[in-house]
């Protein structure tokens, strides 16, 4: 027990003199007030090598990532939770009267919100600055767990201008419609069965989904199409594993499709890097696995994408701080892969209708929309789901969202 205590008086002295040397050297970050299974324990972090700059798919030279100012006073989080991130202007520029960001202000999260979180990380981010800054952060949260060469491999073929940010095009506006940006976020809940939401659903300019994306023989409930599939390459594999007998034995291919990787170890780097070099896996648990097999033959870098560990860790920290953040087994918790997906697009769209999301009444749902037979929700330790489900009623109720919900 004191060998425990000492170790976690260590880890917490460490997040404190790290701050103290980032504010020494003079930069400035952004802090907020706040509303009142696995990962690795980090081992040590990674030096970058020699010729920290150089790599496969050279980029145009970028101006280096600046980063948030003074937002509000001091922050009630402990400093080893890291309420420090960069700054990216990337998803400011809607011309939306009334979409999202502008009506924020007027809720009980404008001081949460970040207008400039980057959401998505790409070849910019790969500099050894940032790698020197995110190290401090360990599984989805930040680059401990994650060599320098692999994060500036597989981030510096992310070059292309689809790269940094969400969405392509807008095909409505293109056509002098509205400049407004719907999104549909699909989750898997139960709730989905029998709703004959689906044609609802791919209405919208676009529609993310995540893990166990199933559609075929349930296009009635949840729509046919997949803009955006969300995953770590943990619960991809986890889901064409356990929902294969329920019929989802690969991912979304369409021309439509981009993945966005929620990147919790090396593992997705590694992933992402063979991908974009059109290369098996070289290491690790997917050693030898072809990319193609998961995400069809067309591996341009425009149909990938990455979320900013500064974004998951904000989502962690400013909209999702669950209780276990308070105890030893913090590390544990991150936000569901659904979770950080809703958030992304709650950032990036200007109206967002939520989907088989979790709901007060859940009981009456099975946990997932093709279920054969009744599954009661299970809830696991490295996920807060109450907390999710008390966020989108809060979201919903400020009219930042609209939540699908039934009964």
């Amino acid at each position: 027990m004191i060998r425990l205590r000492s170790r976690a008086l260590c880890w917490a002295l460490l997040g404190a003199v790290t701050l103290g040397l980032l504010y020494q050297a003079g930069t400035c970050y952004s802090r907020g007030s706040f509303p009142s299974f696995s990962y690795r324990d980090p081992l040590g972090a990674h030096q970058p090598g020699a010729g920290a700059g150089a790599g496969a798919g050279a980029m145009p030279a970028q101006p280096p990532a600046t980063l948030l100012g003074s937002r509000a006073p001091s922050s009630t989080l402990q400093p080893f939770l890291g309420d420090l991130y960069g700054r990216d202007e990337t998803h400011r520029s809607s011309r939306c009267p009334s979409g999202i960001r502008k009506r924020i202000a007027s809720t009980k999260f404008s001081s949460v919100f970040l207008e400039a979180i980057p959401v998505l990380q790409w070849a910019r981010h790969a500099r050894p600055a940032e790698y020197r800054r995110l190290r401090s952060y360990g599984g989805a949260h930040g680059w401990q767990e994650v060599g320098w060469p692999v994060v500036r491999d597989a981030l510096t073929r992310l070059n292309a201008s689809a790269n940094g940010r969400m969405f392509d095009a807008h095909p409505r506006a293109a056509a002098g419609g509205s400049p407004c940006v719907r999104c549909a976020v699909v989750g898997n809940g139960g709730i989905l069965n029998g709703s004959q939401a689906g044609a609802a659903i791919d209405r919208h300019e676009y529609v993310f989904r995540t893990n166990g994306a199933l559609t075929k023989g349930f296009e009635r409930d949840v729509g046919r199409r997949t803009s955006f599939y969300v995953f770590s390459t943990n619960t991809m594999m986890n889901s064409l594993h356990n929902y294969a007998s329920n019929g989802f034995r690969q991912l979304p291919q369409t021309l439509e499709t981009r993945y966005i990787f929620l990147p919790d170890h090396d593992r997705d780097y590694l992933q992402l890097r063979a991908a974009l070099t059109h290369r098996p896996v070289d290491r690790g648990p997917d050693e030898g696995a072809r990319p193609e097999r998961y995400f069809g033959k067309d591996l341009r870098a425009e149909k990938f994408k990455m979320f900013h560990p500064d974004f998951i860790r904000y989502v962690r920290n400013r909209f999702l701080r669950s209780s276990i953040l308070d105890t030893p087994q913090w590390r544990l918790y991150r936000p569901s892969t659904g979770a950080v997906m809703l958030l992304a697009a709650l950032h990036t769209c200007d109206e967002v209708s939520a989907y088989g999301f979790i709901t007060p009444n859940y009981r009456a749902y099975s946990e997932h929309y093709f279920d054969p037979t009744h599954k009661a929700l299970r809830f696991y330790a490295n996920h807060d789901l109450r907390l999710e489900m008390s966020l989108w009623q809060e979201l919903h109720q400020s009219r930042l969202i609209t939540l699908h919900t039934r009964g």
